[in-house]
């Protein structure tokens, strides 16, 4: 179970960010808070094993919070949570110890795969990454409709179509090995095949 805290001063955005999460048996919330001060106080008497946190709050923005969190509760990862694809925001963020960073318009699988890296000690913290979060796909919204298949799902599939391996796959998206191997399971279920010839064979079905 990976216990998480929340702070976001939009309090809708951080409801709907933790009923999403909630969904996922792993993922347990332990609080939400409106700006870094609550949050911290909170910690110091709970723990938890990921911090998600908005930049921009009042009393103590996300810095504060990375500072604060890197400085006396080591054994917590931070994800930012941000609006923006900023490389030098990204950056400061890298800097002062964030151990992820995602964009709130980013598909949802994207914020839980990178919180179970992130907890599991498998992200790749990367830019270009970030950027790739943000990118339209003209298929995306007819086949997450039909089968459930988020932006990410769809980009590994056309990848695994090309006869990309697991480890070729990861390194263009940035990932790990292990949390594409999480993700072609996923996909495997969803298109119900069982075999890379199958889903290859489902994929060229689908016109995917």
């Amino acid at each position: 179970m990976i216990r998480i805290a929340l702070a976001d001063d939009h309090k809708m955005f951080a409801k709907g960010i933790a009923s999403l999460l909630e969904e996922d048996d792993d993922f347990r919330i332990e609080g939400i808070f409106s700006n870094g001060l609550e949050l911290l106080e909170f910690l110091k008497t709970h723990e938890v094993d990921v911090v998600l946190t908005d930049m921009n709050m009042p009393f103590l923005d996300g810095a504060g919070v990375i500072e604060s969190v890197k400085r006396f509760i080591p054994n917590s990862k931070v994800v930012v949570l941000s609006m923006y694809d900023d490389e030098a925001i990204f950056l400061k963020c890298q800097k002062l110890g964030a151990d992820a960073y995602v964009l709130k318009n980013a598909d949802s699988d994207e914020l839980i795969y990178t919180i179970k890296e992130v907890n599991e000690g498998n992200h790749i913290m990367s830019f270009q990454k970030v950027l790739q979060q943000n990118m339209d796909d003209a298929y995306s919204d007819h086949y997450k409709q039909k089968f459930k298949l988020s932006k990410r799902e769809l980009q590994l599939v056309r990848m695994i179509k090309q006869g990309m391996t697991n480890k070729e796959v990861a390194g263009e998206l940035h990932l790990s090995v292990h949390t594409v191997d999480a993700h072609r399971k996923k996909i495997h279920a969803k298109l119900g095949v069982s075999s890379v010839a199958e889903l290859v064979k489902k994929a060229i079905e689908l016109g995917i």
